[in-house]
């Protein structure tokens, strides 16, 4: 069934939250950021305009930012303790509530593909490893050399953290590898999308932390705490500390916030991140339900990110203070 062309949609995007530097981001690097992040609102501005679904606007928004040096997620993810790329990402569906996702694949261009194929065309929520990347294979995804994930400036970081003997997320101060004479943060990617049919999803992706041991997960490829959606309540992609988002669940503690206690979605992601704040970690959430209602909360210093709706006016943030529309 075909819905009106005046039904409202609404993409919200991420690009990682954390230890953004305004003074030392030159206005040329934040642009480029900005085009990025908005080239992706329009990826899935075009799916849902011409009334796609949610989930196919979310791979959209992810896969623009998967394919750029810019993010820690696909062409631009980090290094492990070995000097690997090990990436991770997760989908779900708000409507049913399917769920897919990867972790520690080698060889996916785009891991939200790979999470959406577990998603829609095996019984499994979750494949790992050498199994992900082969079930990746036989649905037909593009499949690359794991040189295709080694960039020059991740490799730079990996070694510095292997000086000081760290474990580093993008947003940590200390990950910062001079890019083009500044200080640029890289993080985990992520998006929530409501379609025409009224109904929304959320994905994440992510390359993880640099110098990370070899088979660490994260929780942008756990459902519940890096990626929730449900139509009752809402749709989160998280960014930030992942240790503390899996031990806050923290997606869906925000999502149950909202459905069981009602609390307004903007409430509902300072609460959640108050949580993680208490154990040690900070990050962003975005959120939005199936009125088109939406938020983007972040306790760091800066967050990429973005939206859009029927107008087609792409609106990108970074720094706190940047009113959205």
């Amino acid at each position: 069934m075909t819905a009106p062309d005046d039904v409202p949609f609404r993409l919200v995007i991420h690009g990682g939250a954390g230890a953004i530097n305004r003074s030392r981001l030159t206005a040329e690097r934040e642009a480029v950021y900005r085009q990025v992040l908005t080239q992706s609102l329009n990826a899935g501005y075009a799916v849902l305009s011409g009334g796609g679904s949610c989930i196919d606007a979310v791979i959209a928004a992810i896969v623009v930012m998967e394919d750029s040096p810019l993010f820690n997620a696909g062409k631009g993810s980090v290094f492990n303790h070995e000097g690997q790329n090990e990436l991770e990402a997760s989908i779900m569906e708000g409507a049913t509530r399917l769920a897919g996702a990867v972790a520690g694949i080698t060889t996916v261009r785009n891991p939200i593909r790979a999470a959406h194929a577990i998603m829609m065309k095996s019984p499994h929520a979750m494949l790992i490893g050498r199994g992900a990347d082969t079930f990746a294979a036989e649905q037909g995804l593009e499949i690359v050399d794991p040189d295709y994930f080694h960039t020059p400036h991740r490799w730079e970081q990996l070694q510095k953290a292997l000086t000081k003997e760290q474990v580093l997320r993008d947003h940590d101060a200390d990950s910062n590898i001079p890019f083009v004479s500044t200080d640029e943060k890289h993080g985990t990617v992520g998006a929530v999308a409501l379609d025409r049919h009224g109904n929304i999803a959320a994905g994440t992706s992510t390359g993880g932390l640099t110098n990370k041991r070899r088979g660490r997960v994260g929780d942008s490829s756990i459902i519940g705490a890096g990626t929730y959606a449900d139509n009752r309540s809402v749709a989160v992609s998280a960014t930030g500390t992942g240790e503390m988002f899996i031990r806050a669940a923290a997606a869906y503690q925000t999502a149950a916030q909202v459905m069981m206690l009602r609390k307004p979605l903007r409430e509902a992601a300072d609460n959640t991140l108050a949580e993680v704040s208490k154990i040690g970690g900070d990050g962003g959430l975005i959120l939005l339900n199936v009125k088109g209602d939406y938020a983007m909360q972040f306790n760091t210093s800066g967050m990429h990110r973005g939206t859009i709706s029927n107008d087609g006016i792409a609106w990108t943030g970074i720094f706190p203070g940047e009113p959205d529309i």
